[in-house]
C-alpha cells in the first residue's frame, strides 16, 4: 500500500523553538532538519513533508490574514497530501482551529493543530509526543478513507474538535478542554477513536473561504458595569457584530439603560451574539427572566458555542455578506459541529 502523504506547516509557536547555545535564549531551528531533532519520525510509515513560515509568528500575533494564508496552504497543496499537521502556538490555536473550520467547507482530510507548552529543545518538552502522534493520527485509515476528517486540537494525549475547544491552562501540559464535546480520541498505549463523535467524510469538493470580516467586538458584562463602558462598545466605527458574554445561561443585566443600548444596536443592524462566561454548559435565552429581556429584542443566543469559535463563526458569516435576515438562522445552527 502506498504510504500516507502528511504535510506538516510550521507557523510559529513555541513547539518549534531551540536554545541557543552561546545566548541561552530560545530561536526557531530549521524544519529541513526536523528528523534530526525527532529521529523517531523516521521510523513512521508515512511520506513527511514540511513548509515553514519564512518569519515564524507568535502566537499572540495571529490574525485573519495567516487564517487566510493556511487555508489558501491547505487548498494548494490539497490534492498531494493525505492530511495536514499545523504547528502552532498554544495560546490562540483554538480561534485558529475555529476560523479553518468555517473556512475549509467539505473537508475530508485531516487538518491537526498541535503544539507545545515546552520547545522541542527542551529535555522535558510534550512536543515530541504532541508532534508524532498528531502526524499518526493524520495518517490513520479505516476503509481507505480518513478516520478524522477535520479540523482538530491534539494536545497532552487527547484530540479534540477544533471548534470545540478552549486553552484553560497556561501551566500543565493539559492545556485545552473541550467542555461541551467528546474527545475525539485518546493516546494511550494504543490510540482510541470515538467514531462516534467524529464527523464523517461527504466526499463533496473542497470549497475554500477566504473572506473574513473582523469588524466584531466583545462586550463582556460584569457586576457593575457603567452606562458609558457599553455605548462606547457599541458605538465602535464599523461595527457590525458584538459577542456578548453573559453570566451562567445567557443572562444579563435587566436596567433599561443596558437593554435599550442593546435593542438601538441591533435597530442599526448590529448583530448581537450571546454567548456564556462559563466553561461548560449553554445559553438558554428566556430559562431565566434576566435573559427573557434580551431574546425579545431580538439577542441571539450562542447556544453551547465556544468563546473563540463565536469569534470566528461571526468573522466567516460576516465575510460572506449573508443577510442580516439569515445570520440569526445561521449562528444558531451547527455549520461545522460547532455547536448542539
Amino acid at each position: 500500500m502506498k504510504k500516507p502523504s502528511i504535510l506538516l506547516i510550521y507557523t510559529g509557536g513555541t513547539i518549534g523553538m531551540m536554545e541557543d547555545v552561546r545566548s541561552k535564549s530560545l530561536k526557531p531551528f530549521d524544519f529541513k532538519h526536523l528528523t534530526k531533532q525527532i529521529p523517531e519520525l523516521k521510523k513512521l510509515n508515512i511520506e513527511l513533508s514540511a513548509i515553514a513560515f519564512d518569519k515564524p509568528i507568535d502566537s499572540s500575533d495571529m490574525n485573519p490574514g495567516v487564517w487566510i494564508k493556511l487555508a489558501g496552504l491547505i487548498e494548494e497543496n490539497y490534492s498531494k497530501h493525505d492530511g495536514f499537521v499545523l504547528l502552532h502556538g498554544s495560546d490562540t490555536m483554538a480561534y485558529t482551529a475555529s476560523a479553518l473550520s468555517f473556512m475549509l467547507e467539505n473537508l475530508n482530510k485531516p487538518v491537526i493543530l498541535t503544539g507545545s507548552q515546552l520547545p522541542l529543545g527542551i529535555i522535558r518538552t510534550d512536543g515530541k509526543e504532541n508532534l508524532i502522534t498528531a502526524i499518526e493520527i493524520a495518517a490513520e485509515r479505516k476503509n481507505g478513507k480518513p478516520v478524522v476528517p477535520e479540523v482538530c486540537i491534539y494536545f497532552e494525549y487527547q484530540l479534540y474538535r477544533g471548534n470545540r475547544t478552549h486553552k484553560y491552562n497556561a501551566e500543565h501540559f493539559q492545556a485545552f478542554q473541550s467542555a461541551n464535546y467528546p474527545i475525539l480520541a485518546e493516546a494511550g498505549v494504543h490510540i482510541k477513536f470515538n467514531y462516534n463523535a467524529i464527523r464523517k467524510v461527504n466526499n463533496k469538493k473542497l470549497v475554500v473561504h477566504t473572506k473574513l470580516d473582523s469588524d466584531i467586538a466583545i462586550l463582556k458584562i460584569f457586576p457593575g458595569i457603567s452606562k458609558s463602558v457599553v455605548e462606547s462598545v457599541l458605538a465602535a466605527r464599523h461595527l457590525k457584530a458584538v459577542v456578548l458574554e453573559t453570566f451562567g445561561a445567557g443572562n444579563g443585566p435587566t436596567d433599561t439603560w443596558f437593554v435599550e443600548l442593546l435593542k438601538n444596536a441591533i435597530k442599526r443592524g448590529v448583530v448581537i451574539y450571546n454567548v456564556t462566561q462559563c466553561n461548560a454548559g449553554a445559553v438558554e435565552q428566556g430559562k431565566y427572566e434576566t435573559s427573557t429581556q434580551l431574546k425579545k429584542i431580538g439577542v441571539i443566543g450562542g447556544a453551547d458555542i465556544t468563546y473563540e469559535a463565536a469569534i470566528a463563526k461571526l468573522m466567516f458569516l460576516l465575510g460572506q455578506n449573508s443577510s442580516l435576515k439569515d445570520i440569526p438562522r445561521l449562528l444558531t445552527s451547527s455549520l461545522r459541529g460547532e455547536l448542539t
